[in-house]
């Protein structure tokens, strides 16, 4: 009784849409009446995954069909938790199953696939859950209702503000800053590896107190991924278009993902927005850590997350060595050569990075325990005026002459807003990030990525180092930021 009250009223909502509908139509939108026969009968996945792609390194895997999923595919509108099989290779850091959460729609095929932030790890502390929200998100892995619907005001399970209502590219309800992808299929890929989507390799870390037994780590964050990408193929019809997109974590973990992702789904229309995870260039033959700052944080995360090195063979199995095998002209000795190549391999997509230059998270992560300066600095104001001093240097010395190297690649670097730690642009709401020097807000950036008419990129930063600091915050900033 229910499910017929509810597929109603889906069908009157869309049918007073019907004389709009063609107006507002992109690839990928079902018609009218295709939306109400999917409501009748959902639509079934016309992509699966074939032999060839469970072949060569980090296949994909066939749909089981003896194993239950817990997915209803005609519950539209709701958040879905999906579990995946061990037999996929899927598993959190501490070995507890994988599981991802899938919010489907009746009347269109496209899909964006939103990869979590929430920091990273390769000690102890940070693996534990000791270093708090500096370390691994979820330690303890993935709880069953994570992801929930949320209304508008009901804050009663604050969690799902970090995750359903993250941010307008995924909260379909978004009470004053809806953004189209919002409405698509949306398709959330927790965090619980501590290894930004990328780590392959299983490390035994020691308490230094020796108060602890040893924490048995399992960095496995790019077979999670592949059990994601096999299940959609398996489960969902094939997009027409496709967004990659997260922040910080999940931003550079969208990055590192995105070439396999792109190829294994083939979809139209590709997308990418790389949300402050930035991959700076660092040349792992240096040792110029002056020139090159997020040198040491490359090579620590190399060795701690996968079994890569400089002189390896190229066909033992490691995440550096198939980005290598399937993307042409990605140098495993300069990880930033990634964005030259994924331009070179996918020239029609658009690929967009996005960070405020005066981020005091991700630059934390990046230099603080590496660079003496900063870490022995006692006066908190100095270390954080030194991080964001490092990050703008590499952001316009080792980011941007990368991208101006290609023609599909946008971005969009606004100074500063009170908030997060000035971390993310896109969480929360697409408030405070204009460049107001050129005219633009961040909505405008991100249409023009996720724009399937194509056009010329946005390419543009903030140089006014004082407005932004100015007129930055709101009531709302102060109420979230209390609950989170």
């Amino acid at each position: 009784m229910i499910r017929t009250l509810r597929t109603t009223s889906l069908a009157l909502v869309a049918s007073s849409a019907i004389f709009s509908s063609n107006l507002y139509a992109e690839p990928g939108d079902y018609s009218f009446w295709a939306t109400l026969v999917n409501l009748a009968s959902p639509d079934k996945a016309n992509a699966k995954v074939t032999e060839a792609q469970t072949e060569g390194m980090y296949p994909l895997t066939m749909d089981d069909p003896g194993f239950d999923d817990n997915f209803d595919p005609a519950d539209y509108d709701n958040w879905q938790k999906v579990d995946v099989p061990v037999s996929s290779g899927a598993m959190c850091g501490n070995g507890s199953p994988y599981k991802f959460f899938v919010n489907r729609v009746p009347d269109t095929s496209n899909t964006i696939f939103y990869f979590e932030g929430g920091g990273a790890c390769w000690d102890y502390a940070s693996c534990s859950g000791q270093a708090g929200i500096r370390g691994a998100r979820n330690p303890n892995g993935i709880p069953d209702d994570y992801v929930q619907n949320i209304n508008l005001l009901d804050f009663e399970n604050s969690s799902n503000l970090a995750t359903a209502a993250v941010s307008p590219l995924i909260y379909t309800h978004h009470p004053y800053n809806q953004f189209k992808t919002g409405e698509w299929n949306l398709v959330y890929v927790p965090y619980c590896t501590g290894d930004i989507y990328v780590g392959d390799k299983t490390e035994v870390y020691t308490d230094p107190t020796g108060q602890n037994p040893d924490l048995i780590w399992h960095h496995n964050g790019l077979r999670n991924v592949q059990a994601v990408v096999s299940w959609v193929k398996n489960n969902l019809q094939k997009p027409k278009q496709m967004v990659a997109a997260g922040c910080s974590a999940g931003s550079i973990g969208a990055l590192l993902n995105y070439s396999k992702l792109r190829q294994d789904m083939n979809v139209d229309y590709g997308y990418l927005i790389d949300d402050s995870g930035p991959l700076y260039r660092a040349p792992l033959d240096s040792t110029d850590k002056d020139t090159y700052p997020s040198l040491p944080l490359h090579h620590e995360v190399l060795d701690s997350w996968t079994t890569f090195t400089p002189d390896d063979d190229p066909d033992a199995v490691n995440p550096i060595n198939m980005l290598a095998q399937i993307t042409p002209g990605f140098d495993n000795n300069e990880l930033a050569s990634l964005y030259v190549a994924l331009s070179n391999k996918f020239p029609g997509d658009r690929l967009g990075v996005t960070h405020f230059l005066a981020d005091g998270n991700f630059s934390s992560y990046s230099y603080e325990r590496f660079h003496e300066d900063i870490y022995n600095d006692p006066d908190a104001d100095s270390r954080l005026n030194k991080l964001r001093q490092k990050w703008q240097q590499d952001t316009f010395t080792n980011l941007i002459p990368e991208l101006q190297q290609t023609a599909n690649w946008g971005y969009y670097f606004p100074m500063y807003r009170d908030f997060n730690e000035s971390h993310c642009t896109t969480i929360l709401d697409l408030e405070y990030g204009e460049i107001a020097e050129h005219g633009l807000v961040l909505r405008d950036f991100l249409d023009n990525i996720v724009n399937y008419q194509g056009g010329a990129m946005i390419r543009a930063y903030e140089s006014d180092q004082v407005s932004d600091f100015e007129n930055n915050h709101n009531w709302f900033y102060d109420l979230v930021g209390g609950l989170l």
